[in-house]
């Protein structure tokens, strides 16, 4: 079955690597990626009541610069893939990130959209962009792969997910989806982590635990705890002790990621993003 991944791209070496990552994670598959490239004309406000057109001068050189780069883009793609099932369409829009990301997704039918953790206009500082940010957060149409700046996809490495969670939310089948299937066809194995904050598990958490389980019957899978750390600090290290290539989130409630990737947060652990992010959305009953 063909599948539908939309790369978001501000042509940054971050957005280079993203795609770069996605070649290369589904090399073998049947594809269709959309590179797409939000455009805007920073020297007009949300509050100026006269948009700029097409036709336009300034509107019209920032719609070619836009359109060269995703030629460029899709000439230097020519040197990397070798499938012929791989199909490129460039989408080149006036329009704020968010919103040219949700357009795309529900036009296209979008299966997974896989980008860089920041943009060439985001501070050294800052490891989340915050277009990064409010795509994993109101994106929930389908799953987000973000990818940090030095993230490498390495072919011979052993395979494993980490997929963090506290056992309080019973997750349904279809939202545990997107992390089976990329276990399924990455070949690797799912390390379900729990950071311990108290003496046991509740009853509610050992039944969202064995529900998990099952779930995670099909594919190669573990569960660890760690105690005495703090959550994204208990993760960061995880991941570094046992090499794990993607960590895998659910999202749930508004702000998260923008709390969790605070700077005084990151500043508190020392957290950098080591592996691409896997993130997942509840679904309302």
């Amino acid at each position: 079955m063909k599948k539908k991944i939309l790369i978001p791209t501000d042509f940054s070496k971050n957005a280079w690597n993203a795609l770069t990552y996605a070649l290369n994670l589904y090399k073998n598959e049947t594809c269709t990626f959309y590179l797409l490239n939000a455009f805007q004309l920073y020297h007009f406000t949300t509050d100026t009541l006269i948009v700029p057109q097409p036709g336009e001068p300034a509107y019209e050189k920032a719609k070619e610069y836009s359109e060269m780069g995703l030629e460029k883009l899709i000439d230097g793609i020519a040197f990397r893939s070798d499938n012929p099932h791989h199909k490129f369409e460039m989408i080149s829009t006036y329009s704020p990130v968010l919103e040219a990301v949700k357009q795309t997704v529900k036009e296209k039918d979008i299966d997974l959209i896989i980008m860089g953790t920041k943009g060439e206009t985001n501070p050294v500082n800052i490891l989340y962009g915050s277009n990064a940010v409010n795509v994993m957060e109101k994106v929930k149409q389908c799953p987000v792969i973000v990818v940090p700046e030095e993230a490498v996809f390495l072919e011979e490495t052993k395979k494993e997910i980490v997929f963090a969670t506290n056992f309080k939310t019973y997750y349904r089948h279809n939202e545990l989806a997107p992390l089976i299937e990329l276990a399924k066809h990455y070949g690797a194995a799912i390390r379900v982590l729990y950071i311990q904050q108290s003496d046991k598990l509740t009853p509610e958490q050992e039944s969202n635990k064995e529900v998990l389980e099952d779930y995670l019957s099909n594919v190669v899978h573990t569960f660890h705890t760690l105690t005495n750390i703090k959550v994204a600090a208990g993760i960061h290290s995880f991941i570094e002790s046992r090499g794990s290539n993607l960590l895998g989130i659910i999202h749930k409630k508004h702000g998260f990621f923008a709390s969790i990737f605070a700077k005084s947060l990151i500043e508190e652990i020392g957290y950098k993003p080591q592996v691409p992010i896997l993130v997942m959305h509840s679904i309302k009953a």
